[in-house]
């Protein structure tokens, strides 16, 4: 059967946008830029080019759509896997201190100036609060293996903390989408009512989530990986892992949740597993396919026309992101290191790259009551630059550390 004109357009698109992510990788990997940054930007030239030529069909909008919630899931998935909690739990004491001063410091000082000083009512105030309280592990991760110290004991701090972001953000996402139906009905005489009833059931569903989750991953999921790494040759057994992560992904969509957070606990089912471990790395190849997508996406999202308005709002909110992770880390690490170990620390918590930019799609689809286009479009700037400055000044600090920093 031969292809229709409309879905031989998308796959071109499809194929061009594939060739264009290498080709971005291998020149900002060269210019020590993080990759992300060269799709977005692949994704706003394809939205320019929309906007001018209405070359972009909706069959190809809903082809890179569910690249995207691929590329989401691959993400998040990933974030699950490596995350070591049973290493964490070890070294909650000085981490945990960090990380509540980083988390709290950052998100309330989103909400307080979205609130007060750019004005935004309260609704896009939380939801910028909660996207800039996570932080993104890969960017810095980088910096600190390119230079030595990932094994220091600095950089085990730094992956610490950095876990226990991550994995606040993703909860903070889970309960911010569960209760924006609710806020979002303002007529409500029973606000409190309905949002502590709703917060109520979420917890009640998430609970029972977790708990299934936790049952296959002690009674199910090691004898499934071993089997098909006995009797089945290599990529058979990396597919299974994907494949039942996205079942579990797909279950916590039909749960309520979204596909995003049920990719996060699939991949912590299969982490505690050093077998399913093991498979991450074969897992590389297919997470480089389709995790471009999401950030593609992001670009695609953007109208060409908002940017330069967008741009005053960006500037305040790259400062709020800057400032309330730096401080909210830095002055806790105070406490325990020296200045330049806390600085080294604060900068490496600065960028914001996957859970920022999920929880603000997420958003975005919501409606221009829960964020706005100028919004996101700023928060895609805030992201971009954060990925940019924070890893080229975290390299020059990390160059004139002590060895063992």
């Amino acid at each position: 059967m031969e292809l229709g004109g409309d879905l031989l357009i998308t796959t071109m698109f499809v194929g061009a946008a594939i060739v264009c992510a290498l080709l971005a990788k291998v020149g900002l990997d060269r210019l020590e830029i993080p990759a992300l940054i060269g799709y977005m930007i692949i994704g706003v030239l394809i939205a320019v080019l929309d906007s001018r030529t209405d070359a972009v069909s909706q069959q190809t909008d809903r082809a890179f759509a569910l690249l995207a919630e691929l590329g989401v899931i691959c993400l998040l998935f990933r974030v699950g896997l490596e995350s070591k909690l049973r290493k964490m739990v070890t070294q909650l004491g000085q981490a945990s201190f960090i990380w509540i001063g980083n988390v709290l410091a950052s998100g309330g000082l989103a909400f307080l100036v979205c609130r007060y000083l750019i004005g935004l009512h309260a609704l896009p105030s939380l939801v910028i609060g909660v996207a800039m309280a996570a932080t993104s592990i890969g960017i810095p991760c980088a910096v600190w293996e390119e230079s030595g110290r990932i094994d220091s004991r600095r950089g085990q701090l730094f992956l610490d903390v950095a876990e226990l972001d991550d994995i606040s953000g993703v909860v903070l996402m889970a309960v911010l989408f569960s209760l924006l139906p609710v806020l979002r009905d303002r007529a409500s005489p029973s606000l409190a009512f309905a949002a502590a009833k709703t917060a109520g059931i979420f917890a009640a569903k998430l609970a029972g989530f977790i708990l299934l989750c936790v049952a296959f991953s002690r009674y199910a999921e090691e004898r499934i990986t071993r089997f098909f790494k006995r009797f089945e040759p290599a990529p058979d057994p990396v597919l299974m892992v994907v494949a039942l992560g996205i079942l579990i992904a797909a279950l916590a969509g039909l749960l309520g949740f979204s596909a995003a957070i049920g990719a996060f606990f699939a991949g912590l089912v299969f982490s505690r597993d050093p077998d399913a471990v093991r498979i991450n790395a074969s897992f590389a190849a297919i997470y480089a396919f389709f995790a471009p997508f999401f950030f593609v996406g992001i670009g695609m999202q953007i109208r060409p026309e908002e940017l330069r308005a967008a741009l005053p709002a960006a500037a305040v909110l790259l400062a709020v992101a800057a400032a309330g992770k730096f401080a909210g880390t830095a002055m806790p690490a105070l406490k325990t290191m020296s200045r330049h170990g806390a600085i080294v620390l604060g900068v490496s918590m600065i960028p914001r790259a996957e859970i920022t930019m999920i929880i603000m799609q997420r958003a975005l689809e919501l409606g221009g009551d829960v964020i706005t286009q100028r919004l996101f479009s700023a928060m895609v700037i805030v992201s971009a630059l954060t990925c940019i400055g924070a890893p080229w000044l975290l390299h020059r600090l990390l160059r004139r550390s002590p060895i063992r920093t």
